[in-house]
């Protein structure tokens, strides 16, 4: 009986197990690949010294399977096991479209 309930796990119980993925909100700044977008992630923290807001960014290659995202979209990206030599994350959902006429 005990084995039973072990070997009927649900693909929900499966990712609790391995740990929610890490999750970023960011801006599209390029979309000139096949399948990837380049993401700019902006992190404000407070300076440990002066007590001065600090912004600082860093961007991420995200992959992107149905080329979807534009430039100046704001997305949600999720990380993910490594997909080429720079991408580790994915597009998970557009939050917004940019205005910006193409």
């Amino acid at each position: 009986m005990a084995n039973q309930a072990e070997g009927s796990t649900t693909a929900a119980e499966k990712s609790r197990e391995r740990g929610a993925r890490q999750e970023v909100f960011g801006v599209v700044t390029s979309a000139k690949m096949q399948k990837t977008i380049v993401v700019k992630v902006t992190r404000t923290t407070q300076h440990p010294l002066y007590r001065r807001v600090v912004r600082s960014a860093k961007k991420y290659y995200a992959h992107d399977e149905s080329g979807e995202a534009r430039v100046g979209d704001i997305v949600r990206i999720a990380s993910t096991r490594p997909l080429s030599k720079l991408k580790r994350w994915r597009l998970k959902e557009i939050i917004a479209r940019s205005t910006r006429a193409v």
